[in-house]
């Protein structure tokens, strides 16, 4: 017999976080989500709470769970996995969904990473990892280019820089190695450049046991046309036509299979969503560019909103031995997320700024996804670098934009910006989609 009336925590504060409470929520089984901290769109999220603590506050995340008998926690952001909130959770006692620090390395440490990737022969690109000590210009100087320079830790999204020349590569070092990133760029990874269309592939996983999600693809780079610099992430959509069932088997049989077994192998126990950010190379080699230990934003709002089947049910089949005889279930449509970002993101993002027109982009098809808002009174206003994700289905993909463009149209905040071409490479593919 499944329990019911469950009270779920989310930890986290962004859009991830708020896809993931509202899908949560709409759960049959759940009597309550609670959000910590969560935002102003979780705040008015039916059946949800926006508790203030905050999602690095280990503690009193523990003391919260234990004393309102949490069934279970979901962790959203990558900080709170790689500082072991859930071995703290696990220690008490406490059922909570996310790998722990040991696993999390896989996302805390690129140098880590990608010893794991060339251990367990999973294809990625050729490297050399470097401290400030034993940094060698002359070895970069006579690398073929463009270069992908990368913080060995979490920089939270900004860790990357594709150098287009050499000089562009030296300095990209020089600054990371400055303490731009503070701890995360005490050491560095430098990455041959790979070719290719980039892809989303993310799973569920307990132990040995897997359950692929809904294939997506998302935009890193701030400008339309994939120009300027990386960010977090502009925009994303779902279904990946690119990933075919071929590709999408032999992403399972080359990636996920051989990264699950090796991690088993390592003595690395690893419960929880992993997305792998895949290059498809021309030949169709599925080339792995990064891991992360949580589910993607600003892929979690697209493919959360094609989600049929019942998220609280994957989740506990994880904690059972059942995550193998688990069927996700999606509607056949497509759905696009557009990332609505604050003034000057992603360097120095303004926040306090009054954001302007929810109540009319809540009456069109679609939902706009919270991620760094906040409530002042009667106003919300923007608190970080990626304010919104305004997210829409359609038969088609082109319809889909076009809905998630009404959405962005009708919201207003002082210097607001976002991608016009979110979806783009498949849309040019395949004119009529």
């Amino acid at each position: 017999m499944k329990s019911s009336n469950l009270k779920i925590l989310v930890v986290g504060s962004g859009g991830r976080e708020h896809a993931l409470a509202y899908c949560l929520a709409r759960s049959p089984r759940v009597a309550q989500v609670y959000v910590a901290p969560g935002n102003a769109g979780t705040h008015v999220e039916p059946r949800c709470e926006n508790i203030a603590i905050k999602a690095d506050d280990i503690a009193g995340l523990k003391q919260f769970a234990v004393d309102h008998g949490i069934d279970l926690t979901v962790v959203g952001p990558e900080g709170p996995l790689v500082a072991g909130l859930v071995n703290a959770f696990e220690e008490a006692g406490l059922r909570c969904f996310g790998p722990t620090k040991e696993a999390a390395q896989l996302e805390g440490s690129k140098s880590f990473a990608k010893a794991f990737l060339a251990r367990h022969h999973i294809p990625t690109a050729a490297f050399r990892e470097f401290t400030a000590e034993q940094f060698d210009p002359q070895w970069l100087r006579a690398q073929p280019l463009p270069l992908v320079i990368k913080a060995d830790g979490l920089a939270a999204g900004k860790g990357v820089i594709i150098a287009q020349s050499h000089a562009e590569a030296e300095a990209a070092v020089h600054d990371m190695f400055s303490g731009r990133f503070a701890h995360a760029g005490h050491k560095i990874v430098v990455e041959q450049f790979l070719l290719g269309e980039e892809v989303s592939f993310i799973v569920m996983v307990d132990g040995t046991q897997v359950l692929p999600l809904a294939t997506s693809q998302d935009h890193k780079r701030l400008l339309n046309q994939d120009q300027g610099p990386n960010t977090g992430g502009m925009g994303a959509y779902s279904p990946a036509p690119l990933v075919t069932a071929a590709l999408h088997e032999r992403i399972m049989r080359e990636v996920i299979t051989p990264t699950v077994e090796g991690l088993h192998k390592d003595g690395i126990r690893y419960r929880g969503f992993l997305y792998a950010g895949l290059m498809i190379a021309p030949d169709g080699t599925p080339n792995v560019l990064e891991f992360n230990c949580r589910f993607g934003d600003p892929e979690t709002q697209p493919v959360l909103m094609r989600l049929e089947s019942d998220l609280v049910d994957h989740i506990e089949a994880s904690f059972n031995g059942g995550l193998a005889q688990q069927s996700a279930r999606w509607a056949s449509d497509f759905t696009v997320g557009v990332v609505l970002a604050a003034r000057h993101y992603p360097e120095t993002p303004a926040v306090g700024d009054l954001i302007t027109g929810l109540d009319k982009a809540a009456q069109l098809p679609g939902k706009v996804f919270h991620a760094a808002t906040a409530t002042q009174g009667d106003n919300t206003l923007t608190s970080g670098g990626r304010v919104l994700c305004a997210t829409a289905r359609g038969a088609t993909l082109r319809e889909a934009s076009q809905h998630a463009y009404q959405l962005v149209n009708s919201i207003h905040f002082d210097g607001v910006h976002y991608r016009t071409d979110i979806g783009h490479r498949e849309l040019n593919r395949t004119p009529q989609s």
